[in-house]
């Protein structure tokens, strides 16, 4: 049973709610006590790595304001105590310990899970009412926000406002979340939050690629390969009396040949887009360490209780080809055991210990790209 559902089965969730029915659970994480504070997120909004935005309104004047950071310390000493939002994403990965509440949605893949994105809102903040075309899970962790939805709604946008907000909005359905509940919207609803009190949100979201999305990675990777597929051809297929300029349906049958052969094979198609998946949203790529780890200095490190761990900024995830699996992390592909690909894809970001033998020279390359950073766990 996932602690996220409060008492639902997560299959009775998947069948009943996923993509398809807002939830409310109430006291979905009882007592939750927020990893960090509004304090916390305001110096991590100061810093270029993060990527966050103040959002104020509605003024005075039904207008709003945006404006991202990185922000200078001293932006909050005169915001005021009424009508403004910090939101900061990734939060998660510049605070690790943070992540290990991705593990109560452990019943959905981890390769769909996108990031943790932390707001605070002043009595009365707000980013309007919108809609997300992805699944979220919206977590009030300190103070009570009011969260109004609507299934039915008009979609035009204002176009005298800096954000993706709706022109119109009649709720259908409003409550009251207070810290530990939590309410969960498919794609395509519409919500509008507003904080009756000062208090953080944590809103887990899902990553849903476009057909676009898919159609820019695949062209990508033609490109890449242009030679691929060869070139239209109509030798011996040529025949008199066509009307001038007219591309017969013959021609048009060997154009589009020509575009399939150019196109990945099945199997190679699923290598780019698992590989695409792998980057996708990512806001950073994980950097090498100074020195590289050779595998002498792995096998020492490891004998003298050193741990290994995820690198926050790199994502992960596999598929399955003949029993092995083929890892992708940021776009960087790397053969292995599925059983190593589903150790390193579990929510807890600490590798699993000890090493099965097949995998320390998978681990070792893991290590050299930055993607796993080994902890000997003494302190500079």
């Amino acid at each position: 049973m996932s602690q996220a559902l409060g008492g639902l089965d997560p299959a009775t969730f998947l069948a009943g709610h996923w993509q398809r029915e807002p939830l409310l659970v109430r006291g979905a994480f009882p007592g939750f006590e927020p990893p960090i504070d509004a304090n916390d997120l305001a110096g991590l909004a100061c810093e270029p790595m993060a990527e966050s935005r103040i959002i104020r309104g509605p003024l005075a004047d039904g207008g709003w304001t945006l404006e991202h950071g990185p922000f200078e310390e001293d932006i909050f000493d005169d915001i005021g105590d009424r009508d403004w939002t910090l939101l900061v994403t990734d939060v998660e990965k510049h605070y690790p310990p943070l992540a290990e509440l991705l593990a109560a949605f452990d019943f959905l893949p981890s390769w769909r899970l996108d990031d943790i994105m932390v707001s605070f809102a002043a009595t009365g903040g707000s980013v309007g009412p919108h809609v997300d075309q992805y699944d979220v899970f919206l977590l009030q962790a300190e103070g009570r926000r009011r969260w109004e939805i609507a299934r039915e709604f008009a979609p035009a946008r204002r176009d005298d406002v800096p954000l993706d907000m709706l022109a119109g909005f009649e709720p259908e359905n409003s409550w009251v979340l207070e810290p530990g509940d939590m309410l969960y919207l498919p794609p395509g609803v519409a919500h509008h939050g507003v904080a009756l009190e000062p208090g953080l949100t944590y809103s887990i979201g899902l990553r849903a690629p476009s057909a676009a999305d898919l159609l820019v990675a695949t062209g990508e990777h033609l490109a890449e390969s242009a030679d691929k597929g060869g070139r239209y051809t109509d030798r011996g297929q040529l025949q008199t009396g066509l009307r001038s300029g007219e591309i017969d349906a013959d021609a048009l049958r060997r154009l589009a040949d020509t575009a399939r052969d150019a196109l990945a094979s099945g199997d190679e198609l699923d290598i780019v887009l698992a590989r695409f998946m792998s980057t996708y949203r990512l806001a950073h790529q994980a950097a090498p360490p100074p020195q590289p780890v050779s595998g002498d200095a792995l096998a020492a490190a490891l004998a003298s209780g050193a741990a290994i761990y995820r690198n926050p900024w790199s994502r992960f995830n596999w598929i399955e080809r003949n029993r092995k699996a083929l890892l992708f992390a940021s776009g960087e592909r790397f053969d292995t055991r599925v059983e190593l690909a589903t150790g390193l894809c579990r929510a807890t970001p600490e590798l699993p210990l000890p090493l099965h033998a097949e995998d320390a020279l998978t681990v070792l390359e893991l290590l050299n790209a930055g993607h796993l950073v080994l902890d000997s766990g003494e302190s500079d």
